[in-house]
């Protein structure tokens, strides 16, 4: 709950702290209906609506920073001769095409997040709405802007053009990035499978499970980050043997079983590694 607070009182502030001379944005209006709403919300949808913020405010900064990018590239086409600042003109415009889709990229991501962690509330989606709607139009005026430097004899063939193109690549690197796999089973299973395996110890006695160092793969279940928040494990005990920053998970249950590994932040969860191995009895 304390961190909800914190959040409360961090929109409002946000928003305040862009533009304040500048016309009404619905992409940051809409937002700021949201502190009545966020009461009983549970961890995994905190972390997750945090995420959201988190992403909204990233796209924002991208889309300042391309209207930066072309009103630098305005000033130095108005003349009309390019020639002498083709290097810089291009290597502007091609980072506009680059932020814009990683804006594409975070809005899917921030859409995905929200869906999982069950958040529905209206005007959340009119955010993502009125972004769509602003990634369209922005898309657009950056497509002409490239026709108008093309008039100017500006050679860009040899700059990456085709938001496809990008996109799909953005996809298969965010589809690596976002991927983990895990596994869990008592220590004699996980032993027996290639994924544990016992060191240390006297005549057998006191020894310890560590990751075998020919971990066999093929035993793990993948998942996508974004959207597994919770492993169901149906146990009576269960610990990590895998190393996870403390406060990015937490083991729950009934009466002190271990029903279910909760990931409560999936970028701090799966930062150290993308596997993740669990001893339950």
């Amino acid at each position: 709950m304390k961190k909800i607070l914190i959040l409360l009182l961090f929109v409002p502030f946000w928003f305040s702290c862009k533009d304040d001379g500048a016309k009404t944005d619905p992409v940051k209006d809409s937002l700021q209906n949201e502190t009545n709403k966020l009461s009983g919300m549970n961890s995994v949808q905190a972390a997750s609506l945090d995420s959201f913020f988190r992403a909204m405010n990233d796209i924002q900064s991208n889309l300042d920073e391309i209207k930066a990018k072309e009103k630098i590239i305005s000033h130095d086409t108005a003349g009309g001769d390019v020639g002498g600042r083709k290097d810089q003109i291009t290597n502007d415009i091609q980072a506009i095409y680059d932020l814009m889709v990683t804006n594409k990229q975070r809005l899917a991501a921030a859409k995905k997040n929200l869906k999982s962690a069950n958040l529905k509330i209206a005007s959340m989606q009119t955010t993502i709405d009125n972004l769509t709607v602003e990634l369209a139009s922005k898309e657009t005026e950056i497509t002409e802007l490239k026709d108008q430097l093309e008039k100017l004899n500006l050679e860009l063939s040899n700059l990456t053009m085709n938001y496809t193109e990008l996109q799909t690549e953005s996809d298969v690197k965010t589809d690596v990035i976002n991927t983990a796999y895990y596994a869990f089973g008592t220590a004699k299973e996980l032993t027996k499978q290639g994924v544990l395996t016992k060191e240390g110890g006297f005549i057998g006695l006191g020894k310890t499970q560590k990751l075998s160092d020919n971990m066999n793969t093929s035993y793990f279940t993948k998942m996508d980050i974004t959207a597994t928040k919770e492993i169901q494990l149906s146990a009576k005990k269960a610990k990590l043997v895998t190393t996870h920053p403390a406060g990015s998970y937490k083991i729950d249950g009934a009466d002190g079983k271990a029903d279910k590994l909760i990931i409560l932040d999936a970028d701090k969860f799966w930062s150290v590694s993308k596997y993740c191995v669990i001893v339950v009895e």
